[in-house]
C-alpha cells in the first residue's frame, strides 16, 4: 500500500466553561487528505480544492504538510509524500478546520508507515500544526478530532489529556453563518486579569460538565454550559448572539455558546429533534441580521478521524 485516505471531523473548543482545555468531535462536517507515498524525500502538496485558492502549498507553512513533517521526523524518516487536501471545513469557521487538515494528514502517515503511534501519541504533531495556522501549539481542537469525544487537556508540559466519552442521549448543532473569524483577532480581545468571582465560578462550571457527562446528568450539563471568562469580550464579534442563547434553549437545547473562537456557534441537546429545533431557532436569529448560514445535526463523534480507504 502506497496511498491513504483518511478523514478528520470538525471540532468544538471551550465548550463554554472550558476555555483552552475543553473540546469534542462531531461525525460531520470534516476535513480528507490523501497521502502517496513518493520515491524521493519531498513533501508537496499536489492539490488542495475547497479553500478558494487561499491556503498555502509551502510544506512549511500548510497544516497538513507541517503534521506530517513533524511526524517523520520523530521517526527519523526521510520518506517523501504527495498530500491531496479535501476542505470541507471553511476556514475562520470556529470548527476546528486547520485542526482536521492536520489530524487527517497524520492519521493517513501513520497507517502508512505502519501505525508506529497511537493516536494520544499523535497529538503533539498535530499541535505543531496548530502552530503554524494560529502561532499557539494548543490541542483542545486536534485532541478531540483525533481520540473522538469529549477530551479534556488537563495540563500542557507534560502533555496530559484525557478522553471522556459522551452520553448516548446527547446531539451538538452546529449553525456556521456565512462571516469569517480569525482566531488570532477573538483572542485579542479576551482579558489579561480575571476576577477572583469570574475564577470560582468558570472552575465551577467546568467541574459540574465533567461529572454531569460523566453521571450522565443532563440537568447538570445544563446548568454548567456558561462562560464567563471568553463569551463576555469574544461574542461582540458575533451579530444578534445576546438572543442566540434565548432561542436555542427556548428550543429545547440543554445549552449553547460560541464553538471555538467563533463564529460558529454550537447547541447540545438530549435528542435528535431538539437539536434540529435548536438549529433552525439559531438560523432564523441570524436571518435577522440578515447573515445565511448552514446548520450541522449530528452525535457526538466518539472515534475521532479515521481511514477512509
Amino acid at each position: 500500500m502506497n496511498s491513504i485516505r483518511a478523514f478528520a471531523p470538525a471540532t468544538v473548543a471551550n465548550v463554554c466553561c472550558g476555555f483552552d482545555i475543553l473540546g469534542f468531535a462531531v461525525d460531520f462536517p470534516g476535513d480528507e487528505v490523501k497521502i502517496t507515498l513518493r520515491s524521493d524525500s519531498d513533501i508537496v502538496i499536489v492539490s488542495i480544492t475547497g479553500d478558494g485558492g487561499r491556503l498555502p502549498k509551502e510544506s512549511d507553512k500548510n497544516t497538513a504538510s507541517v503534521a506530517v513533517l513533524s511526524f517523520l521526523k520523530s521517526i527519523g524518516s526521510s520518506q517523501g509524500v504527495d498530500i491531496e487536501l479535501k476542505k470541507n471545513l471553511p476556514l475562520g469557521s470556529g470548527m476546528g478546520s486547520s485542526a482536521a487538515s492536520g489530524v487527517a494528514a497524520l492519521v493517513a502517515i501513520n497507517h502508512l508507515m505502519g501505525n508506529p503511534f497511537t493516536r494520544e501519541q499523535l497529538v503533539p504533531h498535530a499541535m505543531e500544526a496548530e502552530r503554524i495556522a494560529c502561532g499557539s501549539a494548543h490541542a483542545d481542537n486536534v485532541a478531540p478530532s483525533l481520540l473522538g469525544g469529549f477530551v479534556l487537556v488537563r495540563e500542557y508540559s507534560p502533555l496530559d489529556v484525557i478522553k471522556i466519552d459522551a452520553p448516548d442521549k446527547i446531539y451538538c448543532t452546529l449553525v456556521h453563518p456565512h462571516l469569517e473569524l480569525k482566531t488570532e483577532d477573538s483572542r485579542k480581545v479576551l482579558r489579561q486579569t480575571l476576577h477572583l468571582k469570574d475564577v470560582i465560578t468558570q472552575s465551577g462550571n467546568i467541574a459540574g460538565l465533567m461529572i454531569g457527562l460523566t453521571k450522565p446528568d443532563y440537568g447538570l450539563i445544563s446548568r454548567s454550559l456558561k462562560d464567563v471568562i471568553a463569551e463576555p469580550t469574544r461574542s461582540a464579534f458575533i451579530p444578534g448572539f445576546s438572543n442566540l442563547r434565548n432561542v436555542a434553549m427556548q428550543a429545547g437545547a440543554l445549552g449553547c455558546g460560541i464553538s471555538g473562537s467563533g463564529p460558529t456557534i454550537f447547541a447540545l441537546s438530549e435528542t435528535h429533534e431538539r437539536a434540529t429545533a435548536a438549529g433552525e431557532a439559531i438560523q432564523l436569529e441570524f436571518l435577522k441580521h440578515h447573515l445565511k448560514s448552514d446548520v450541522f445535526v449530528s452525535k457526538v463523534n466518539q472515534q475521532g478521524a479515521y481511514i477512509i480507504e
